[in-house]
């Protein structure tokens, strides 16, 4: 079976690997990897999941010391859609032969120039740059950006539409003066753009992508397809660099509650619990370790991969991860707009959802009680919380079924990883001066 998987999807790999977006997304997103892993442990020390962590430390530091831990969060997760902006416009100017930072910088510009610099304060409108634009709720736009900006920049140099300086100038002023039309037109286009959308309903072109993103969503109800559909779509935003969490969620989320508030209520009048599917059914059966249920994956990493940078890369993000936060794993991997990961992306949930709806409905696993526990939770002692020991040991074989059908999948991305380390050595080998390569005879 893993033969065929191979047969079929090795090429695809190989495609992969050569494709110039994609290669500008991956290396890109390597600008903020260190960053969200870095973000990711303050973020679990202010929402450790231990009963009185808060009021714990609230008793030395004060009621707002989780504050501060989030800070360092709020510098990496909230601002990550800008250091992705400039990463992949950097990688992807390279990759278009252009100059690095003039293509970073005519991304960030570009992508600012048509963003809303309007937020609510107070029921006012004020001038200021929106965090939710900045942050994973903008990347899909920026990605858009970067590539749109360079392609620009790049066409018109090439086409040799630039201010050619005398000789004897220095390089850092000519490459300046260089620039100047090309970034001119990139960000002229842009300003169109900016005007067109600002005629529309949509008013930006922000606004457009998330509201044409959370159209579909419209419909859903508390059914078990309606689940499935609804993470189908979370995860498919997901690969896109959108949070589909925050797409889905602001339709869902509402349904979900309303139905554990119910599950609830039940339980406090000692009634059976009415609704297999609520919150506590989405964030604790769904997915493990974040959204794809990367959990899984992390252990596939770590048990079936040689590469250097699959195997640190699951050593750096296991710990967040199993509280459940893997951003470092979707930007740095990543599974970010790359197909062969998409697939077990969207698989891994969709039969973690299937499998417990099964087992809750013909009560093999209780039904949640619908007592809220924390997201960060890790797995195992949350399925105990939720349901008894029944939930715990589902989760434990879910977790294990990802596993397995996220390895054959790791397993293509960390031999592609291989041969590009083993190529990188070779090549560092072969530039190595040896004193046993030097003969008299050349003299």
């Amino acid at each position: 079976m893993l033969d065929k998987l191979e047969k079929f999807f090795m090429p695809l790999a190989e495609r992969i690997g050569r494709n110039k977006y994609l290669i500008a997304i991956r290396d890109g997103f390597l600008l903020s990897m260190p960053l969200l892993i870095v973000g990711s442990f303050f973020l679990l020390i202010a929402n450790f999941p231990i009963p009185g962590w808060t009021e714990f430390w609230a008793r030395f530091f004060g009621e707002n010391w989780a504050s501060y831990f989030s800070k360092p969060t709020d510098a990496t997760f909230s601002i990550m859609a800008v250091l992705a902006v400039i990463g992949i416009g950097y990688s992807f100017a390279e990759q278009m032969k252009v100059d690095r930072l003039f293509g970073a910088a005519i991304s960030l510009v570009s992508w600012f120039l048509i963003m809303p610099y309007e937020i609510v304060f107070n029921d006012q409108v004020v001038t200021g740059i929106p965090l939710g634009w900045v942050g994973s709720k903008g990347i899909f736009v920026g990605i858009i950006c970067a590539f749109a900006a360079v392609h620009i920049y790049s066409w018109v140099d090439k086409k040799g539409w630039v201010i050619k300086m005398p000789d004897g100038v220095p390089p850092t002023v000519e490459k300046s003066f260089a620039a100047l039309i090309p970034a001119g037109v990139s960000l002229t286009v842009f300003f169109v753009i900016n005007f067109v959308f600002a005629m529309t309903p949509f008013e930006n072109a922000f606004n457009f992508v998330f509201v044409i993103l959370q159209t579909p969503l419209l419909k859903l109800g508390n059914t078990l397809p309606a689940m499935v559909i609804a993470y189908i779509f979370l995860h498919f935003f997901w690969f896109f660099g959108v949070n589909g969490g925050s797409v889905v969620g602001a339709v869902f989320n509402p349904i979900l509650q309303t139905l554990s508030a119910e599950n609830l209520a039940a339980l406090q009048a000692g009634q059976a619990m009415p609704n297999i599917i609520c919150q506590q059914f989405q964030d604790l059966f769904a997915t493990f370790g974040g959204a794809g249920s990367t959990l899984s994956l992390l252990i596939a990493m770590l048990l079936f991969c040689r590469s250097k940078r699959v195997k640190e890369l699951g050593k750096l993000a296991l710990v967040p991860g199993i509280f459940g936060i893997n951003e470092p794993i979707i930007f740095g991997l990543p599974i970010l707009l790359n197909p062969l990961m998409l697939i077990p992306f969207m698989l891994v949930p969709t039969i973690n959802i299937i499998i417990s709806y099964i087992c809750m409905s013909i009560g093999l696993v209780p039904l949640c009680t619908g007592v809220a526990i924390p997201w960060t939770m890790p797995v195992i002692v949350s399925g105990f919380l939720a349901t008894g020991w029944q939930g715990s040991v589902l989760q434990a074989l879910l977790l294990v079924l990802g596993v397995f059908v996220y390895m054959p999948f790791i397993k293509m991305m960390d031999k592609q990883y291989l041969a590009d380390e083993t190529k990188v050595v070779e090549q560092a080998e072969d530039d190595d001066i040896s004193l046993d390569d030097l003969s008299f005879d050349d003299l």
